[in-house]
Order: C-alpha cells, then structure tokens, then sequence
C-alpha cells in the first residue's frame, strides 16, 4: 500500500531488508489524513477556517509578564502553519541533513516518541526494545498505547571502563540482536545516545550493527536530546545516507535552552517523515513556539548556543573534579561517560566499605532539596545506578553551592 504524499522517488532503497510498509500500521498507512485550512491557502482575506477575525482579546496593558508582551503582537487569532518549512530548513542545514522533507516537528521529543510507537507498534500485540538504565518516557508511551516493552540492560559492569563499545552502560549488540531474533513482533527498538541518566554515548559503529541485522525489520530511534555536549561527530545524523530504518530525535530543551517552548525534532527517511506528518495533530507545533524557535536557529543564536554549550563543558569538567575531592566523605568517583549536561555519582556506604549505598544517597538527595535549596535526582533505583544522583551542570555559583552543601551533608549523614 502506497504511502499517501510521498513521491515515488523518494521510497528508501536502504538498508536491503528494510521494508518501510511491513513496519508501519496498516490502518496507518490507509489513512487519509486531515486536511486543514492552512494547508490551502495561507494569504488573503483568509474566511475559510472560522477564526476571530477581531483577533485576540488580551489588553497591552494586562498584567502579561513583560518579557511575554511582544508575543501579542503575533497572530495569535490565526492557526499556525502545519508545516513550518523555514524551521525545518534551518534544522536540516545546521545538521547537515539533504533537506527540510528529513524533518518532523513535535511538542517536545515525547510528542515524536509517542507518535512513533503509534504509527509503527499494533496495541496487544506488538513491541518495543528499550535499554535500562535510560529515558522513562519510552515505557510510559509503551503502556499507554498497549505496547509490549522488551528490556535489554546496557552493560553494568565497570570492569571494562566507563562507556566506548564495552565498558559501563556500553550498547550490548549481541543481546539486543538475540532478543529481536527471538522476537519479530519488536517494531521499535529506542536507543538514547548520550544516555539519560548514563551520560554516555553510544557509539556509531554499534549503531550501524544494529541497523545492519537483518533479522530485525523495524526502525532504529536514537535519541539525541544531549548530543550537542558531546563529540560534533558522534550524532547518527552522518547515518541517514546508508540507513532508511533510522530515526534520530533530537530538541531545543537543552543545548538550545528553550525547555518551556516545548519543541521536538525527528530527523528521518521523508517516507518515515510523511507518515508522522499524516498522523500528527494538524496545528501542533503553536505561533509563539515557532517564531522563538525560528529565532533560535538564526546563525548568531546558533553561535551564543555553541558558546555556551563550550561553557558548560568546561563547567562540567570543574564539577568532576570537584566532587573528585568529596571521595573522602564517601562519594564515589563519577560513572558513565560524562558526555552530556549533568554527571551522576554514587553515594557510598559511610562505613567505609566503597560500596554504593542507596538509603544514604536518599537521605542526602532528600535533605539538599528540602532544607537546603538545591535539587538534584535521585537514580538509585535504575539498574546500575545504586546510590547514584545525577546532577545538572549549573551556573558557576550553582556549582560551588551543590558542592559546598553536598560536603556538608556527607560530613553529617
């Protein structure tokens, strides 16, 4: 069955065993999707889509924050556009991508993440791949679309180092080739890349060998929401030439620093793109959420993001060895690869044994947040994450206070 909006030059070819219309739903790939009014015509008396043609009724001088006062001046009576191309056009030459027909736009990377198993992965009957320690969200869309998780733990031990192709929290391809060999109704499989919490990326050549299986005929997802603190050459975007049954997310919440605008990326096959883009919701992505986000992406944002990007790398490193110095007081040295915007360190047994301890790391995790003012996450209860708090890399102040606090507390409890 054809996919409706895609050219026939544009199906994918590669890899070989890939078949882009046995992994998307057949009642996906039958569906005629919603066509909105912007989707017609955009300019002129526009009195085709039963807008307020009065516009909007919020005063200038209503008590809207200052820094939001300029968003009235938008549109804001008239529906955003379904596609917003300009977007789409920046994102595809700042990664390097062929074109803006590559990209998807979502209310942040969980919008795509749900909408993907929702296209791909049948209710009751079908699965997901997910790789513990790593984003929760991949499970929580799974349950809530009635979708079978298939759980393959990264590599826990740290005998062989921390990240790279062995070492802790490394992809552990053979075991994730042997779960979907055994299993062909596993659709997706969700790889996060650096991972979260592991801050540790997952190498292209393991990527590639996932890819490559061909006993495994659905999509690739590598989630890429930190990739910007790590190598510029480590994003699987490089991939997209080789490989149609890759899709790589990515967002504007943290490089970019615009968590509150709520806007996700999918970077993928246009057969893979148009599918999304015939599901999605017609007017998902707002005219505010746009307009910043098309500032954003504007060459000198790009650069004050990649400068500060620089600052929190270094930022980064300062907060490492600083809490290299607390090992005395029982934390253990920092685990993962570090390659994203926070670092996560045991908490040990006070007694001296090195063991990670996880009641203790609560009691300190609790005590910053509630008498101290500095919150951090507890992530003792993921695999190989015992007495572990992941802390985001702050302000240079923000810095000194978790670390000065943290000193205290491993000195009382």
């Amino acid at each position: 069955m054809p996919i409706l909006g895609l050219a026939p030059e544009l199906y994918p070819t590669k890899p070989a065993h890939f078949d882009i219309e046995r992994v998307i739903r057949p009642n996906i790939l039958a569906l005629h999707p919603y066509r909105c009014a912007r989707d017609d015509y955009s300019e002129g008396i526009l009195l085709d889509a039963n807008e307020n043609a009065l516009g909007h009724s919020i005063p200038s001088s209503s008590a809207l924050e200052p820094e939001l006062q300029p968003t009235l001046g938008l549109d804001l009576h008239r529906y955003p556009s379904p596609t917003h191309d300009p977007i789409k056009q920046r994102l595809a030459e700042m990664r390097g991508i062929p074109g803006p027909e590559y990209v998807f736009l979502g209310v942040g990377s969980d919008e795509v993440i749900d909408l993907l198993i929702r296209v791909c992965v049948a209710p009751g009957k079908e699965k997901i791949l997910i790789t513990p320690p790593t984003y929760g969200m991949y499970s929580v869309c799974a349950q809530v679309n009635d979708v079978g998780v298939v759980k393959v733990p990264l590599e826990l031990s740290g005998d062989a180092g921390e990240g790279g192709e062995r070492g802790r929290f490394s992809l552990r391809v053979d075991e994730v080739k042997k779960a979907v060999s055994a299993d062909p109704s596993i659709k997706l499989i969700f790889l996060c890349s650096p991972g979260n919490p592991t801050g540790t990326l997952i190498p292209l050549s393991s990527i590639r060998q996932i890819l490559e299986y061909e006993d495994f005929k659905g999509f690739v997802i590598v989630d890429e929401a930190y990739i910007d603190f790590a190598d510029e050459k480590a994003s699987a975007v490089s991939l997209f030439k080789e490989y149609a049954n890759l899709c790589v997310t990515q967002t504007l919440s943290k490089s970019f620093g615009l968590a509150a605008i709520r806007l996700g990326i999918a970077f993928a096959h246009p057969a893979l793109v148009q599918i999304l883009m015939n599901t999605k919701a017609p007017y998902n992505i707002s005219t505010p959420t746009a307009a910043l986000a098309l500032s954003a992406l504007s060459p000198s944002a790009v650069h004050l993001m990649k400068e500060k990007v620089s600052t929190l790398i270094k930022s980064r490193g300062e907060l490492l060895r600083g809490l290299a110095e607390l090992a005395p007081l029982g934390l253990g040295a920092a685990i993962g690869g570090n390659d994203a915007n926070f670092v996560m360190v045991p908490v040990l047994d006070k007694n001296g044994s090195g063991r990670p301890d996880n009641v203790r790391a609560q009691k300190i995790y609790k005590t910053l947040a509630e008498s101290e003012g500095v919150v951090v996450r507890f992530r003792g209860n993921e695999p190989g994450c015992t007495g572990c708090l992941r802390i985001t890399i702050g302000s240079e102040e923000e810095n000194k206070v978790v670390l000065q606090k943290l000193g205290e507390l491993l000195k009382a409890l």
